[in-house]
Protein backbone atom coordinates (compact mmCIF):
# COMPACT_ATOMS: atom_id res chain seq x y z
CA UNK A 1 0.00 0.00 0.00
CA UNK A 2 1.33 3.48 -0.80
CA UNK A 3 2.07 6.16 1.54
CA UNK A 4 -0.02 8.83 0.99
CA UNK A 5 1.42 11.69 -0.83
CA UNK A 6 2.99 14.90 0.63
CA UNK A 7 1.17 18.27 -0.51
CA UNK A 8 1.32 21.57 0.50
CA UNK A 9 -1.26 23.91 -0.81
CA UNK A 10 0.18 27.15 -2.75
CA UNK A 11 -2.65 29.65 -1.78
CA UNK A 12 -5.90 30.85 -3.38
CA UNK A 13 -5.80 27.33 -6.02
CA UNK A 14 -3.21 24.56 -6.63
CA UNK A 15 -1.10 22.20 -4.31
CA UNK A 16 2.42 21.69 -4.42
CA UNK A 17 3.12 17.36 -4.58
CA UNK A 18 6.25 16.34 -2.89
CA UNK A 19 8.79 13.64 -3.29
CA UNK A 20 6.94 11.74 -6.06
CA UNK A 21 8.56 10.13 -9.41
CA UNK A 22 5.95 10.69 -12.28
CA UNK A 23 7.39 7.83 -14.43
CA UNK A 24 6.82 5.57 -11.53
CA UNK A 25 3.72 6.41 -10.26
CA UNK A 26 1.40 3.82 -8.61
CA UNK A 27 -2.48 3.36 -9.04
CA UNK A 28 -2.87 4.24 -5.18
CA UNK A 29 -0.83 7.45 -5.77
CA UNK A 30 -2.81 8.53 -8.48
CA UNK A 31 -6.36 7.97 -7.57
CA UNK A 32 -4.42 10.86 -5.09
CA UNK A 33 -3.51 12.74 -7.43
CA UNK A 34 -6.93 12.75 -8.64
CA UNK A 35 -8.76 13.76 -5.93
CA UNK A 36 -6.12 16.74 -5.11
CA UNK A 37 -6.90 17.42 -9.10
CA UNK A 38 -10.16 18.00 -8.24
CA UNK A 39 -9.56 20.21 -5.08
CA UNK A 40 -6.93 22.00 -5.78
CA UNK A 41 -7.41 22.60 -9.57
CA UNK A 42 -3.68 22.65 -10.33
CA UNK A 43 -1.09 20.35 -9.23
CA UNK A 44 2.66 21.57 -9.13
CA UNK A 45 5.51 19.38 -9.33
CA UNK A 46 9.59 19.63 -8.99
CA UNK A 47 12.66 17.24 -10.07
CA UNK A 48 10.67 15.90 -13.04
CA UNK A 49 13.40 15.58 -15.42
CA UNK A 50 11.14 13.52 -17.71
CA UNK A 51 12.26 11.83 -21.04
CA UNK A 52 9.06 12.89 -23.80
CA UNK A 53 7.92 9.08 -23.60
CA UNK A 54 8.05 9.40 -19.58
CA UNK A 55 5.91 12.71 -19.99
CA UNK A 56 3.77 11.24 -22.61
CA UNK A 57 2.99 8.26 -20.48
CA UNK A 58 1.66 9.51 -17.43
CA UNK A 59 -0.47 12.19 -19.07
CA UNK A 60 -2.36 9.43 -21.45
CA UNK A 61 -3.24 8.30 -17.52
CA UNK A 62 -5.28 11.16 -17.11
CA UNK A 63 -7.44 11.05 -20.93
CA UNK A 64 -6.61 10.86 -24.42
CA UNK A 65 -3.94 13.71 -25.24
CA UNK A 66 -4.85 16.13 -27.88
CA UNK A 67 -2.98 17.00 -30.84
CA UNK A 68 -2.76 20.86 -30.60
CA UNK A 69 -3.39 21.98 -34.27
CA UNK A 70 -1.80 25.59 -33.74
CA UNK A 71 1.59 24.93 -31.90
CA UNK A 72 5.20 23.95 -33.53
CA UNK A 73 5.71 21.11 -31.54
CA UNK A 74 8.45 18.70 -30.59
CA UNK A 75 10.30 16.83 -33.33
CA UNK A 76 9.31 13.36 -33.08
CA UNK A 77 6.72 14.51 -30.58
CA UNK A 78 3.48 15.68 -32.24
CA UNK A 79 1.76 15.06 -28.80
CA UNK A 80 4.04 17.60 -27.19
CA UNK A 81 3.39 21.38 -27.92
CA UNK A 82 6.46 23.60 -27.69
CA UNK A 83 6.36 26.47 -25.83
CA UNK A 84 9.42 28.50 -26.53
CA UNK A 85 10.63 32.20 -26.05
CA UNK A 86 14.41 32.53 -27.83
CA UNK A 87 16.67 35.45 -26.41
CA UNK A 88 15.97 37.89 -29.46
CA UNK A 89 12.39 37.64 -29.45
CA UNK A 90 10.06 40.19 -27.68
CA UNK A 91 6.57 38.31 -27.64
CA UNK A 92 5.43 35.04 -25.63
CA UNK A 93 3.41 31.65 -25.79
CA UNK A 94 -0.01 32.94 -23.73
CA UNK A 95 0.84 36.13 -21.62
CA UNK A 96 -2.47 37.20 -21.72
CA UNK A 97 -5.36 35.53 -19.30
CA UNK A 98 -7.16 32.70 -20.80
CA UNK A 99 -8.06 29.18 -20.65
CA UNK A 100 -6.70 26.51 -23.34
CA UNK A 101 -9.30 25.25 -26.07
CA UNK A 102 -12.28 27.14 -24.54
CA UNK A 103 -12.99 27.99 -28.58
CA UNK A 104 -13.66 23.82 -29.04
CA UNK A 105 -16.74 22.24 -28.48
CA UNK A 106 -15.57 19.94 -26.18
CA UNK A 107 -13.10 21.78 -24.30
CA UNK A 108 -9.89 20.01 -22.89
CA UNK A 109 -9.59 18.50 -19.27
CA UNK A 110 -6.50 20.02 -18.53
CA UNK A 111 -2.43 21.10 -19.72
CA UNK A 112 0.65 19.66 -18.22
CA UNK A 113 3.67 21.97 -18.64
CA UNK A 114 7.08 20.65 -18.37
CA UNK A 115 9.78 23.10 -17.99
CA UNK A 116 12.76 22.19 -19.98
CA UNK A 117 14.35 25.59 -20.04
CA UNK A 118 14.04 28.29 -17.87
CA UNK A 119 15.50 32.64 -17.22
CA UNK A 120 17.60 32.88 -14.40
CA UNK A 121 14.98 35.01 -13.42
CA UNK A 122 11.26 36.11 -14.63
CA UNK A 123 9.00 33.93 -16.38
CA UNK A 124 6.27 32.74 -14.09
CA UNK A 125 2.84 31.42 -14.20
CA UNK A 126 -0.21 33.24 -12.84
CA UNK A 127 -3.67 31.16 -12.30
CA UNK A 128 -6.46 31.95 -11.23
CA UNK A 129 -9.66 29.83 -9.43
CA UNK A 130 -12.43 30.53 -11.50
CA UNK A 131 -14.80 28.42 -8.55
CA UNK A 132 -13.33 30.89 -5.96
CA UNK A 133 -14.58 33.87 -8.80
CA UNK A 134 -18.18 32.36 -9.30
CA UNK A 135 -18.21 31.89 -5.22
CA UNK A 136 -17.59 35.52 -4.42
CA UNK A 137 -19.97 36.91 -6.70
CA UNK A 138 -23.15 38.31 -5.34
CA UNK A 139 -26.26 35.92 -5.41
CA UNK A 140 -28.20 38.30 -7.33
CA UNK A 141 -25.21 38.03 -9.99
CA UNK A 142 -24.85 34.05 -9.62
CA UNK A 143 -28.27 33.76 -10.58
CA UNK A 144 -28.32 35.96 -13.73
CA UNK A 145 -25.18 34.11 -15.13
CA UNK A 146 -26.64 30.80 -14.90
CA UNK A 147 -28.77 31.99 -17.17
CA UNK A 148 -26.33 32.99 -20.18
CA UNK A 149 -24.21 31.13 -22.42
CA UNK A 150 -21.23 32.89 -24.05
CA UNK A 151 -19.32 32.25 -27.60
CA UNK A 152 -16.19 31.09 -27.53
CA UNK A 153 -13.31 31.68 -30.96
CA UNK A 154 -9.71 30.90 -31.98
CA UNK A 155 -10.15 33.25 -34.83
CA UNK A 156 -9.14 36.35 -33.30
CA UNK A 157 -6.18 34.71 -31.97
CA UNK A 158 -4.87 31.83 -34.21
CA UNK A 159 -6.58 33.03 -37.38
CA UNK A 160 -4.84 33.95 -40.96
CA UNK A 161 -5.61 37.80 -40.03
CA UNK A 162 -4.81 37.83 -36.40
CA UNK A 163 -1.55 40.15 -35.46
CA UNK A 164 -0.94 37.67 -32.45
CA UNK A 165 -0.20 34.61 -35.10
CA UNK A 166 2.02 37.23 -37.27
CA UNK A 167 4.34 38.11 -33.89
CA UNK A 168 4.63 34.09 -33.63
CA UNK A 169 5.78 32.90 -36.91
CA UNK A 170 7.63 30.08 -36.28
CA UNK A 171 6.13 28.79 -33.02
CA UNK A 172 2.36 28.48 -34.04
CA UNK A 173 1.03 27.69 -37.33
CA UNK A 174 -1.99 26.26 -39.19
CA UNK A 175 -4.07 29.67 -39.43
CA UNK A 176 -6.78 27.76 -41.85
CA UNK A 177 -7.77 25.27 -38.72
CA UNK A 178 -8.95 28.66 -36.90
CA UNK A 179 -11.91 28.62 -38.34
CA UNK A 180 -14.60 26.83 -35.64
CA UNK A 181 -16.59 28.60 -32.74
CA UNK A 182 -18.25 27.06 -29.79
CA UNK A 183 -21.10 28.27 -27.36
CA UNK A 184 -21.11 27.13 -23.83
CA UNK A 185 -22.97 28.16 -20.37
CA UNK A 186 -21.05 31.02 -18.45
CA UNK A 187 -21.49 28.89 -15.37
CA UNK A 188 -20.13 24.88 -15.65
CA UNK A 189 -20.76 22.82 -12.78
CA UNK A 190 -17.78 20.69 -12.37
CA UNK A 191 -17.86 17.23 -13.53
CA UNK A 192 -15.61 16.13 -10.42
CA UNK A 193 -15.96 18.32 -7.82
CA UNK A 194 -19.31 19.77 -8.28
CA UNK A 195 -18.21 23.28 -7.61
CA UNK A 196 -20.21 25.79 -10.35
CA UNK A 197 -17.27 27.63 -11.96
CA UNK A 198 -17.23 30.81 -14.10
CA UNK A 199 -16.60 29.79 -18.08
CA UNK A 200 -15.62 32.99 -19.75
CA UNK A 201 -11.94 34.08 -20.20
CA UNK A 202 -10.46 36.63 -21.79
CA UNK A 203 -8.65 35.32 -24.90
CA UNK A 204 -10.88 33.42 -26.07
CA UNK A 205 -14.50 34.10 -25.38
CA UNK A 206 -16.44 37.58 -27.44
CA UNK A 207 -19.37 37.78 -26.27
CA UNK A 208 -22.44 36.22 -24.73
CA UNK A 209 -25.27 34.73 -26.77
CA UNK A 210 -27.94 36.45 -28.06
CA UNK A 211 -26.07 39.84 -27.02
CA UNK A 212 -23.86 41.70 -29.29
CA UNK A 213 -20.35 42.34 -28.63
CA UNK A 214 -20.55 45.90 -27.28
CA UNK A 215 -23.41 44.89 -25.02
CA UNK A 216 -21.55 42.00 -23.35
CA UNK A 217 -18.19 43.98 -22.70
CA UNK A 218 -19.06 45.52 -19.84
CA UNK A 219 -20.36 42.68 -17.66
CA UNK A 220 -17.29 40.88 -19.39
CA UNK A 221 -14.98 43.21 -18.09
CA UNK A 222 -16.34 43.54 -15.29
CA UNK A 223 -16.48 39.42 -14.65
CA UNK A 224 -12.86 39.51 -15.53
CA UNK A 225 -11.25 41.86 -13.14
CA UNK A 226 -13.06 40.18 -10.38
CA UNK A 227 -12.05 37.00 -11.40
CA UNK A 228 -8.01 37.90 -10.86
CA UNK A 229 -8.67 39.67 -7.66
CA UNK A 230 -5.65 38.66 -5.36
CA UNK A 231 -7.43 36.07 -3.26
CA UNK A 232 -8.55 34.10 -6.24
CA UNK A 233 -4.76 33.40 -7.83
CA UNK A 234 -1.49 32.14 -7.25
CA UNK A 235 1.47 32.35 -8.66
CA UNK A 236 3.84 29.99 -9.75
CA UNK A 237 8.13 30.03 -10.23
CA UNK A 238 9.23 27.72 -12.85
CA UNK A 239 13.00 25.67 -12.41
CA UNK A 240 13.99 22.92 -15.00
CA UNK A 241 12.04 20.24 -14.01
CA UNK A 242 8.75 21.66 -12.88
CA UNK A 243 5.19 21.05 -13.93
CA UNK A 244 2.36 22.64 -13.35
CA UNK A 245 -0.98 20.56 -14.46
CA UNK A 246 -4.00 23.05 -14.56
CA UNK A 247 -7.92 22.18 -15.06
CA UNK A 248 -9.04 23.88 -17.80
CA UNK A 249 -12.47 23.82 -16.83
CA UNK A 250 -12.37 25.79 -13.84
CA UNK A 251 -8.82 28.29 -14.12
CA UNK A 252 -7.06 30.50 -15.85
CA UNK A 253 -3.61 30.87 -16.44
CA UNK A 254 -0.70 33.88 -17.72
CA UNK A 255 2.43 33.25 -18.81
CA UNK A 256 5.05 36.30 -17.47
CA UNK A 257 6.84 38.21 -20.38
CA UNK A 258 9.72 39.73 -18.08
CA UNK A 259 12.62 37.89 -18.46
CA UNK A 260 13.46 39.57 -22.37
CA UNK A 261 16.82 38.10 -23.32
CA UNK A 262 16.78 35.28 -22.20
CA UNK A 263 15.47 31.76 -23.40
CA UNK A 264 12.89 29.52 -22.01
CA UNK A 265 11.28 26.42 -23.42
CA UNK A 266 8.39 24.19 -21.87
CA UNK A 267 6.81 20.92 -23.22
CA UNK A 268 3.20 21.34 -23.51
CA UNK A 269 0.80 17.61 -23.22
CA UNK A 270 -2.99 18.87 -23.50
CA UNK A 271 -5.57 16.00 -22.10
CA UNK A 272 -8.93 15.96 -23.54
CA UNK A 273 -12.01 16.70 -21.51
CA UNK A 274 -15.67 15.65 -21.98
CA UNK A 275 -18.37 18.18 -22.76
CA UNK A 276 -19.11 20.67 -19.95
CA UNK A 277 -22.63 21.76 -18.83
Amino acid sequence: MSKALQMTSKGALGCLVKDIDLAQVSDEQLQQLKAAFAEHEVLFFENQSMAPEAHLAFASRWGDININRFFTHVEGYPAIAQVVKEPQQQGNIGGYWHTDHSYDQVPALGSMLLARQVPPTGGDTLFASCTKAFASLSTGMQQMLLSLRAVHSSRHVFGEQAPYMGEMKGRLGNSDAAKQDAVHPVIITHPESGRKALYVNPGFTLHFEGWTTEESKPLLDYLYAHAVQLEHTTRFQWAPGSIAFWDNRCTWHYALNDYHGTRREMHRITIEGSPIS
